[in-house]
């Protein structure tokens, strides 16, 4: 399966998470509820993995988090914010580079429509 076939699956999931949650809960939450949504559909769903970097000569071991990895393709970091910042799509956009992977979804959970609140950030895809 595709970068792409994925990530319309995740979008999927995370449309049936928002519909029966709705908005205003903790990430943690919604991680969870996706996570199960993922597995449920048949996905390898890694959660809170934590990536070491190499910084010139020293080793990092806790560098980064991220929130869910798919299929060990597509990154999803989630997000339960009022207003989403330039700097959550930068973050995630490192991670891909970091991992060498080409996508990944930046979810908000507290919109209205849950549409509104998912996006798409490529490395190279």
């Amino acid at each position: 399966m595709t970068e792409n076939e994925l990530s319309y699956q995740i979008i999927g999931a995370a449309l049936e998470v928002h519909r029966n949650l709705g908005a205003g809960l903790l990430e943690s939450t919604y991680e969870s509820a996706l996570s199960y949504e993922l597995k449920k559909l048949g996905f390898n769903v890694k959660q809170q993995i934590y990536l070491p970097l190499q910084y010139k000569e020293i080793n990092i071991e806790n560098a980064y988090k991220i929130d869910l990895l798919v299929e060990d393709k597509v990154i999803i970091e989630i997000k339960s914010v009022i207003e989403m910042h330039s700097v959550f799509s930068a973050q995630l956009l490192t991670y891909l580079k970091l991992t060498n992977l080409k996508l990944g979804l930046l979810i908000n959970f507290n919109t209205q429509l849950i549409k509104d609140g998912i996006h798409r950030i490529v490395n190279k895809l």
